[in-house]
Order: C-alpha cells, then structure tokens, then sequence
C-alpha cells in the first residue's frame, strides 16, 4: 500500500498541471507482470480524471459512484438491448469509462491524504458486483440474440464468471495475508513490470475485455474472441495458483523462522 500525498500547502490554487505532476510522481509500484492496458493506458487516464476530481471537490467514494454508474449502465445494455454496431460502441466506451474512474478513486484518495477503510469496503463490493454480473450479462445476450450451434457454449460466459470472481477473490486473499504476516515477500514478485510481460499478459486485462464488446454487433466475432479471452483467463489462474500456494507456503515458513 502506498503512502498518501501530503497536500501542499496552497492545493486550492494549483492548477490541473500540477495536479497530475504531483500525482504522477507518487504512482504505486506496477505489480510485476501487470497487463498493458492497465498499466500504460487505464492508470494514466485515471490520473487525470483524479486531478480533475481534486480540483472539482469531489471525494473518492463519490467517483468510485461515478465508475459504477457507467460499468453497471454497461452491464444493463449488454443484458438488454440487442446486438449491433451502436451497442457495442456503447457497451465498450461505458466499460473504459467505468475502469477510468476505478482507478481514478484510489488515487484521489492519495491526492487527499489518504484512503478510509469504508472506502476501500466501498471499492472492493462495487468491484465484486461487476465482477459477479458482467459475465452474467454476456450470458443473457447470448441466450436472447447469439446463433450458438450448441447449447453448451452457454457453459462459456458461466465458467468466465466463474474464473474472474475466483480471481478476483485470491489477488484480495493474496493482498489480506501478505499484510498478515507481514513478510519482505511480495505476491507476483518484486521487480516492476516490464512492457514485454504487460503485453504477454493482455489477454487477462479487465481493458482488454471492456474494448472486446466493440465486437458485439457481430456475435460470432465476439463470441469467438470472448472465448479465447476465458480460455487465457482460466489458463492464467490455474497457473497462477500454483505460484500462489507456494508462496503462501514460504510465507508461512518465513513466519516460523522467525
């Protein structure tokens, strides 16, 4: 967890420049193997939206209100309206948008002094929700509006819930018992990220799925693409949980030695 960003002494007359400069240079370590998009393209746009927020007033609770609102405006279209250029168009800008403000949140809260355990709640229940119904969503379309030749490939978006909330709980479990036993160890490695590893690691970014649905006015197309994104995903945790035992293992043995 990074350290908050004392506010200067005169924040209320800087300007949107010194904002975001004061912002990027106290960015949070990139997890080694972090994807891509979210490393170089959502943190960067978040960033800016924080300095915008700082400026506005506005409190990280409220703009992680403002995320929900065009993530969970997405998941309804994808649900309810029918296939076609426009609604993918849609579906994807709502979803990038959406992703922006998530990370746009934890950095105000920096810019302000600091996050508040309701506000982390906040954060990590919003996140489960879209973590729990996106896929949910695909599904319901695809029933409604895709030409499937099989019934069984409705197996595809439950099993990509399936493998995100399971994620999405370990990298949360990884996080509570790092912090428990308090070891120099950290989960992914220590070195930062390199631009080769982000790109090997694009098929497993929550961005890219979010530009997928530019493809939902040709439901094959996105189907196909849809799948191959929860094959990478599905491939990705059952390696990654392997890795993970193991260094909850020497956690454990760390703490025992000492």
């Amino acid at each position: 967890m990074t350290a908050p960003i004392a506010p200067s002494s005169g924040f209320p007359r800087e300007s949107y420049r010194d904002v975001v400069s004061r912002l990027g240079s106290a960015q949070k370590k990139r997890a080694r193997g972090a994807p891509a998009y979210s490393v170089y393209i959502n943190r960067p746009i978040g960033r800016r939206l924080a300095a915008l927020a700082f400026l506005a007033g506005l409190t990280p609770n409220g703009v992680s209100a403002v995320s929900a609102v065009f993530t969970f405006g997405a998941i309804v279209v994808i649900a309810i309206l029918p296939t076609a250029l426009w609604t993918g168009v849609l579906i994807a800008a709502l979803l990038v948008i959406g992703y922006a403000f998530d990370s746009a949140d934890g950095q105000l809260a920096r810019l302000r002094g600091g996050g508040t355990a309701s506000g982390e709640w906040l954060d990590h229940v919003l996140d489960s929700v879209k973590t729990s119904t996106l896929h949910l969503a695909v599904l319901i379309t695809a029933f409604l509006h895709f030409d499937l030749s099989d019934a069984a490939w409705y197996l595809v978006p439950l099993g990509f819930s399936a493998v995100a909330a399971i994620s999405f709980f370990a990298s949360i479990l990884n996080d509570q018992l790092r912090s428990r036993y308090r070891s120099k160890l950290t989960l992914g490695g220590s070195k930062e990220s390199s631009l080769v590893r982000s790109l090997l690691g694009a098929p497993t970014d929550y961005g890219v799925l979010c530009l997928s649905f530019i493809l939902i006015g040709w439901p094959l197309v996105f189907f196909t693409v849809y799948t191959l994104l929860f094959l990478a995903n599905g491939a990705y945790l059952l390696m990654a949980s392997v890795k993970w035992f193991r260094e909850m293992s020497d956690l454990g043995a760390e703490r025992t030695k000492s």
